[in-house]
């Protein structure tokens, strides 16, 4: 026995040790997938490279902050934030990055936005098995890995716009110091143990090899899987101990290792459960309901002693004379990396982590961690005897899928946050998508078509519509909107003299209320929904004012609706900010407000009590910048492309790539070369360069050209019973002939002398022997037993165009039938509740009002 351990004396054999490692569950940390470790050299002293440490900023944070590292403020809320260290071994995929690293983000993104004093530390986990396993893959050492793959991450983790205070790498010597003190701390208070246990150990390599360095046959009946691993059975699934494998062999020399005793130290768990539990009962009621129950389970079964110590040589150095060939195991030392990383950020870390009266800890993982960051850690810390700031909420999601199956890093399934970077899908459509399906309770599932719908419902027609159409009218000349100036309030008129805008301003008060209650309480899903919930206020608000005919009819009180809708604009961008900050970035630029100066939520400001008083926001004569769409359609075609692209593993899609780079290779063989080492060229290939086609420009609804028409005669077909064939003036020198299924439908004389929208750059079609040079637009309804005209206002002009707030632009001569413009944008044009004929829900429009039909709701216009 050594001074400093309690005594005890145990020698475990291997069926202990599996079941001491099984109830860890540590094969599915994600600080480490695999926590045994081999370190390919001992090494205490770190090279630049590997200790170095990157911080991260995000673009709003004032330069002040980016020189000087904040430090806990007296009297103020000081928030220090973690998310479990990603493992560095591979690149993460998306349920790693809602999992750990974007919940995170978003919270700590919503305390700057409250005026909280927080900081967000993250970093790579470096050591591990799995480390030196992916080295001997690419055929390099560990910290080559290290540093490559924590170059990964960064990458990654800037293009999500995730907002580090530090991320910092386990590799840095403060991880070295901190972890030692911590040690020692624990040897001086007796809580350290010492035991032998048997590991197999290689006479070839002469080593001790870690579980994912062995092979051999899976000892379970009816497996007997060849290449089971030493810690887990891929083919039937069972945690295994390398001990009890069926002929283990060495995965580096593939020789037969043998057992032999070893000794390590253990913390005696056991012994500080009573300090646990005591912690656990003055917090739990801030911890996620998924990290109580695991809790609970892990202290209902009985803590056992814990091995800190394996036989390795790339880790943090066992500072003891008996023990100094070994390293500290994972479990044990990367949780203290979010003490080192802070560390790396600020000589005075202790401020924040031996501050327990001023600092509140919040901690971000998945389900996986739970037992490492509630009982392993704190467990840790409150042996040191120290006065550790602890976990005061800690928030886990459950697993994000992929399709019909599971992310999976090793298999490389999913999608993976390069591959999200590489599809040119915004980043803060990705962001979005993500945290509406982020599984706060239960798992949940990422299809393609879900973040279709999405996208195109949610952010596209929703949100983005609101916005545009608010900044896009007031950004129109004068006669037609407020020429980019936010307008001025007549005297004596307020929000008590028009019902609609009073009743406004009291429901989205009411939602920001609630949006503050759920994020406090990390409810992050919740918080987007009800923020989003106001957009789709801001949408009928606008509906239900009809801003355009006030604009012709009562001017005053248009401007008190534009002036309050675009003070919904702000408060929207504002909390949205945590959720979508480079979206919150771009409406700021719209409205020529600079985020650093005007991005708050601030109590102390008077933030939150500006959403009782939208119209208030912005002063009267403020320019706004350009106004331009925030949001762009994903179509089926991309969605069924996206899905064929990131099917099956990462080696799958290689091998396909590989098959398509093999066939392209083919057809350039069978290109001919002339003499010269030109390429042969036809007569009509020479002039490629002057005949190439214009890029086609982006399908929207101002390419059609829709006019009022009135109908200045109307026929039965001769040729066909069902048709009419109508003379329709639509302002030019002679009226159009228009032939219409419409004969079921709508009597003979109903159709004379009547004002219609008419959609007039359709390609002609001869139908029946006559030729159609136009298309009447109407809608029907669900089983197509009822249609109805889309009919403007009686006092609309004949021959003007049929507008839609918020697109500008002029249309195509003549739509062209292949490029199916028509096809894709009539699938979006209906009539409303209201009976307002609708592109989404965008009114079609005229100089006297807005278009509608007679008594269809909710019916398709074609």
């Amino acid at each position: 026995m050594i001074q400093g351990f309690s005594a005890c004396k145990l020698t475990v054999t291997s069926h202990t040790l599996a079941a001491s490692l099984h109830s860890l569950s540590l094969s599915s940390l994600t600080l480490s997938p695999s926590l045994s470790r081999f370190f390919w050299r001992r090494s205490c002293s770190i090279s630049p490279a590997a200790a170095s440490h990157l911080r991260f900023q995000s673009p709003e944070m004032a330069a002040n902050d980016r020189k000087t590292p904040k430090l806990p403020v007296k009297g103020k809320r000081n928030i220090l934030i973690t998310s479990a260290l990603p493992y560095v071994n591979n690149v993460p995929h998306l349920g790693n990055i809602i999992g750990c690293v974007l919940s995170a983000d978003v919270y700590a993104r919503y305390c700057r936005l409250r005026g909280y004093n927080a900081i967000y530390i993250c970093g790579t986990d470096e050591y591990g098995t799995a480390t030196e396993t992916k080295a001997m893959e690419e055929n390099c050492s560990p910290k080559e890995i290290c540093d490559k793959y924590h170059a990964i991450h960064k990458d990654i983790y800037e293009w999500f716009d995730i907002s580090f205070d530090e991320f910092g790498r386990t590799s840095a010597p403060q991880q070295t110091e901190v972890c030692q003190a911590i040690f020692k701390r624990l040897l001086d208070n007796k809580w350290l143990s010492e035991n032998t246990m048997q590991q197999l150990y290689c006479d070839t390599c002469k080593r001790f090899l870690a579980d994912r360095l062995v092979e051999g046959i899976c000892p379970t009946p009816g497996c007997e899987y060849d290449s089971a691993r030493g810690d887990q059975c891929e083919k039937c699934g069972k945690l295994l101990n390398p001990t009890e494998l069926k002929t283990p062999r060495c995965k580096v020399c593939q020789n037969t290792p043998r057992i032999r005793d070893t000794d390590h130290l253990f913390l005696e768990l056991p012994l500080l459960r009573e300090k646990l539990e005591k912690y656990i009962e003055e917090v739990k009621g801030s911890w996620s309901s998924n990290a109580k129950q695991t809790t609970a389970s892990w202290l209902r079964e009985g803590l056992k002693p814990r091995c800190i110590t394996r036989d390795l040589k790339w880790g943090v150095p066992v500072p003891h004379e008996k023990y100094s060939d070994k390293v500290f195991y994972v479990w044990f030392d990367a949780p203290i990396g979010y003490v080192s990383i802070t560390a790396c950020y600020t000589t005075e870390w202790e401020k924040w982590w031996k501050n327990p009266e001023n600092v509140e800890l919040y901690q971000f993982m998945g389900k996986d961690n739970v037992p490492f960051h509630t009982v392993m850690f704190p467990s840790t810390l409150l042996g040191t005897g120290e006065n550790w700031t602890l976990m005061k909420t800690i928030s886990v999601t459950e697993y994000l899928n992929y399709e019909a199956g599971k992310f999976s890093k090793s298999k490389g399934i999913g999608v993976f946050g390069n591959d999200a970077k590489d599809t040119n899908i915004p980043v803060e459509v990705w962001r979005y998508y993500l945290l509406t399906n982020r599984p706060e309770v239960s798992d949940t599932l990422f299809t393609w078509p879900d973040l279709q719908a999405k996208l195109n419902s949610e952010l596209l027609n929703n949100l983005g519509n609101f916005i545009n159409r608010v900044l896009s009218f007031i950004a129109k000349p004068e006669g037609q909107g407020y020429d980019s100036a936010i307008p001025a309030l007549a005297d004596g008129l307020s929000s008590e003299s028009h019902d609609p805008t009073k009743k406004l301003a009291e429901r989205i008060s009411a939602y920001v209320d609630q949006y503050i209650e759920e994020m406090e309480k990390v409810r992050l899903k919740q918080g987007l929904k009800i923020a989003m919930a106001i957009s789709t206020e801001g949408n009928g608000y606008l509906q239900e004012c009809e801003f355009w005919r006030l604009y012709k009819e009562n001017k005053p009180l248009c401007s008190l609706v534009m002036k309050t809708a675009v003070g919904v604009v702000y408060i929207l961008a504002c909390l949205l900010e945590p959720f979508m900050p480079s979206l919150t970035q771009e409406v700021f630029k719209q409205l020529n407000l600079s985020t650093e100066l005007h991005l708050s939520l601030c109590d102390e400001k008077g933030d939150v009590n500006k959403a009782k008083i939208p119209w208030e926001i912005l002063n009267a004569g403020h320019k706004i910048g350009k106004p331009q769409p925030l949001f762009k359609e994903l179509k089926d075609e991309d969605v069924e492309f996206y899905r064929k692209k990131f099917a099956g593993s990462q080696a799958d899609r290689i091998l396909r790539a590989e098959a398509e780079a093999g066939k392209v290779a083919e057809e350039l063989k069978k290109t001919k070369i002339s003499d010269g080492g030109k390429k042969k060229s036809s007569s009509k290939s020479s002039n490629d360069g002057k005949n190439k086609a214009a890029p086609e420009p982006e399908i929207t609804i101002s390419r059609l050209d829709i006019r009022v028409g009135l109908i200045k005669k109307a026929q039965k077909h001769p040729d066909a019973d069902s048709l009419y064939v109508e003379e329709i003036d639509v302002g030019e020198e002679q009226p159009r002939t228009v032939v219409s299924g419409l004969v079921k439908y709508i009597p003979l004389e109903e159709m004379q002398n009547r004002k219609v929208c008419v959609l007039c750059n359709l390609k002609p079609a001869t139908m029946r022997g006559i030729k159609s040079q136009a298309m009447v637009l109407a809608a029907s309804n669900s089983d197509h037993t009822k249609v109805e005209l889309v009919e403007p206002p009686s006092s609309a002009k004949v021959g003007e165009r049929v507008t839609f707030p918020g697109f500008e632009g002029n249309p195509d001569e003549l739509l062209n039938p292949k490029k199916k413009v028509w096809e894709t944008l009539q699938v979006d044009l209906q009539s409303n509740g209201e009976l307002v004929a609708c592109y989404k829900d965008v009114p079609l429009t005229t100089s006297a009002g807005v278009c509608k039909v007679s008594s269809i709701q909710n019916g398709s216009i074609r």
